[in-house]
C-alpha cells in the first residue's frame, strides 16, 4: 500500500513538471510570436511613412496643360496653363501616396511631421495665387465684378487645413477645385466674356510681391536655425515712422531646434508649388516678359528654386553650425530661397518700369 502511494505521489509529480514545462514553452511560444508581430506591424508602419514621406514628382505645367485641354476639348487660351497648373496642385496635395494626411488622426500619419509641413507650404502658396486671381488677374480694374468661381474657389482653399470631420479638409478643397474647372470651362469658351484671365504686368508684379514676401519670411526662419542676432529695421528709411510697441535695437532670433525640420520641409512645399506656377506664368505672360526683356529674369528665379528640390542625402535634417563640422541643412535651403528672392525683387523691378 506504501509503495503504491508513493509511486502514485511520484506520478503526480511528473505530471507537474511536464505541465509546468509545458505551460513555459507555450508562453515562451506566444512571447516569441506577439514579438514577431509587433515587429512585423511597425516594420509595415516603417514603410508606409518612408513611402508617404516622398515628395510628389514635378511635372511639366505647359504639357500638362495641353494634355489637359486635348481631353476636355477646351480651347487653349491664355490662362490656361496657369489655372490647370493652380488645380493639378491641389489634387495632388489630395491624391498622392497617402493622400492628404494634414488632418489624419490614426497611425502611421499622426506620427508624421515633415508631410504636412510640406503640405502647408504648397498649400499656402495655393491660396495667394488663388486669391490674385480672384482679386487681380480675373478682374480688368478695381471697379469691375468678380468672377463668379473665382470667388467660392478662394476661400475654400482657406479652409481650415487639419479638419478632420465635420466637414473634412479634402470635401472643402474639392469644392475649390470644383469651381476652378468651371472657371477654365467658361474661360476656354469663346462665347462667354465673362470669365477672364488679365495677362498684364501689374497683376504679375503684385502676385510676385506676395511670393516674395513670403520667400523672405522662409529664409529668415531657416537662417534663424542657428541663432541670429538682427539689427532692428523695422522703421528703416522714414525717420517719422511710428509702430504699436516699442522694440529692443537689437533681436534675437531663434528657431527653436524641435522645429528645424518643420521650417525646412515647409520651404521645399512651398518652392515645389512655386516652381511650377512659375512656369505656367512663362507661357501665359511670355509676351509682356519679352517686351520687357525679363524672360531670363524668371528663368532665372526657376533655377534657384528648382536647387532647394535636390534630394536630402541625410536621413535627417542636420543643425550644424555655419562654418561647422556638420552640415546645416535650413542654412543652404536659406542660400537658394534668398537669391531666388533677390531676383523676384529684380523681376518686379522691371515689370514695374514703362
Amino acid at each position: 500500500m506504501a509503495l503504491n502511494q508513493l509511486t502514485q505521489k511520484f506520478r503526480d509529480i511528473g505530471w507537474t513538471v511536464r505541465d509546468s514545462f509545458a505551460d513555459n514553452t507555450t508562453r515562451k511560444r506566444i512571447i516569441k510570436i506577439s514579438g514577431i508581430a509587433v515587429g512585423a506591424v511597425i516594420a509595415i508602419m516603417i514603410l508606409i511613412m518612408i513611402w508617404w514621406s516622398m515628395t510628389p514628382d514635378r511635372f511639366d505645367p505647359l504639357n500638362n496643360a495641353q494634355v489637359t485641354a486635348s481631353e476636355q476639348h477646351q480651347q487653349f487660351v491664355t490662362g490656361y496653363t496657369s489655372t490647370t497648373t493652380l488645380i493639378t496642385l491641389v489634387q495632388t496635395l489630395l491624391d498622392k501616396p497617402g493622400g492628404y494626411i494634414t488632418n489624419d488622426v490614426m497611425p502611421p500619419s499622426v506620427w508624421m511631421d515633415n508631410m504636412p509641413n510640406w503640405e502647408f507650404g504648397v498649400l499656402v502658396q495655393v491660396r495667394d495665387f488663388s486669391r490674385a486671381l480672384r482679386n487681380d488677374i480675373s478682374r480688368s480694374q478695381s471697379q469691375s465684378l468678380e468672377d463668379n468661381d473665382l470667388a467660392i474657389a478662394e476661400p475654400q482653399f482657406n479652409f481650415n487645413s487639419d479638419s478632420w470631420l465635420f466637414p473634412p479638409t479634402e470635401r472643402e478643397y474639392r469644392k475649390g477645385i470644383k469651381a476652378l474647372q468651371s472657371y477654365r470651362q467658361r474661360l476656354s469658351n469663346d462665347s462667354d466674356n465673362d470669365a477672364q484671365f488679365y495677362a498684364r504686368a501689374d497683376n504679375l508684379s503684385g502676385w510676385l510681391s506676395i511670393a516674395g514676401k513670403r520667400l523672405g519670411s522662409l529664409s529668415q526662419r531657416l537662417t534663424a536655425s542657428v541663432g541670429q542676432v538682427r539689427v532692428n529695421t523695422d522703421l528703416s528709411g522714414d525717420p517719422e515712422a511710428l509702430q504699436s510697441t516699442p522694440t529692443a535695437a537689437e533681436v534675437v532670433s531663434k528657431t527653436p531646434w524641435n522645429e528645424i525640420d518643420d521650417v525646412f520641409f515647409e520651404a521645399r512645399g512651398t518652392t515645389w508649388a512655386l516652381i511650377h506656377l512659375l512656369k505656367a506664368i512663362e507661357y501665359d505672360f511670355n509676351d509682356i516678359l519679352r517686351k520687357k526683356n525679363a524672360l531670363v529674369s524668371l528663368r532665372q528665379i526657376i533655377r534657384e528654386l528648382e536647387a532647394t528640390q535636390e534630394t536630402v542625402m541625410s536621413p535627417i535634417i542636420l543643425n550644424g553650425g555655419g562654418f561647422g563640422l556638420f552640415a546645416n541643412h535650413s542654412l543652404v535651403m536659406a542660400s537658394y530661397i534668398s537669391r531666388a528672392n533677390a531676383a523676384i525683387i529684380d523681376l518686379r523691378d522691371l515689370l514695374n518700369r514703362g
